[in-house]
């Protein structure tokens, strides 16, 4: 009799423990259509071409740095031109809600749906009329890339330089945690509405010769979450609880038939 109580309290501590709802294996990676998902990201985010509210910097320079000092405005705070390479001097141009900035002596110039080559392109040709030779730069400065997943710091990020690479973008985020995979990694880009994805291995020294080692605007990385991780959701959250519950079962048990000997 007093093996068939302890039998009976043992089947007990071991129902209680493996009771409750389990995750069924792979549903760690919160985005199960990881693929689709970050796709929608990118068609949502990226911005490939100028738009309406984007913020350039533009800068024109020449040999002679005073002949094309009147398309600078704005830039020059004192008498000496190397001052408009400081940061506190540089001249934002506000892509207008009719997709036009305001550029000094040319005019309203269109840039929404042109690549900054584009524009920086038909800047140079109008320059061109009343300067030889100019050199025009063009930068993008409101550009942003999307890191989900198994980072630290999900979320967009806002790049002022205008332009980053994967790991600086990874770096924003914090980092991979100890549950990212590092030898797959998603990328999603989208370019003038063609979507391209990526699968990246970190662990390859090889990856930053890739086209895809550069960013560009509105490309989204994804980390997916390793098997651990996996692993660690599979458990039920009061595993703890249940063996705790079944080894005081069966200490009492023990004290039961400590009881029952006498």
């Amino acid at each position: 009799m007093n093996k068939n109580i302890f039998l009976l309290l043992l089947f007990l501590s071991l129902t209680l423990a493996s009771c409750g709802s389990r995750e069924k294996p792979g549903k760690i990676n919160y985005m199960q259509n990881v693929e689709q998902a970050a796709t929608e990201a990118a068609l949502k985010n990226s911005v490939s071409t100028v738009q309406k509210g984007d913020q350039l910097v533009i800068f024109v320079s020449a040999k002679n740095m005073e002949v094309v000092r009147p398309f600078n405005q704005g830039y020059y705070t004192t008498q000496n031109p190397a001052a408009a390479t400081a940061p506190n001097t540089e001249k934002i141009y506000l892509v207008d809600s009719e997709g036009n900035i305001d550029f000094p002596i040319i005019g309203k110039i269109r840039t929404t749906d042109k690549t900054l080559e584009e524009v920086k392109a038909e800047l140079t040709q109008k320059i061109t009329a009343y300067v030889k030779n100019p050199t025009v730069t063009v930068r993008l400065i409101n550009f942003k890339v999307t890191v989900l997943g198994e980072v630290a710091r999900p979320g967009q990020y806002t790049i002022p330089e205008g332009q980053t690479t994967l790991l600086n973008a990874i770096g924003l985020a914090g980092d991979l945690t100890i549950y990212g995979k590092r030898d797959d990694v998603l990328l999603v880009r989208n370019e003038n509405g063609t979507i391209t994805k990526e699968r990246i291995n970190l662990m390859d020294a090889n990856f930053i010769n890739s086209p895809f080692f550069q960013l560009k605007q509105g490309d989204v990385i994804y980390v997916s979450a390793n098997q651990t991780k996996e692993k660690i959701a599979r458990q039920d959250p009061n595993t703890n609880l249940y063996l705790a519950i079944a080894g005081t079962v069966i200490g009492l048990a023990g004290i039961f038939i400590t009881i029952f000997k006498k």
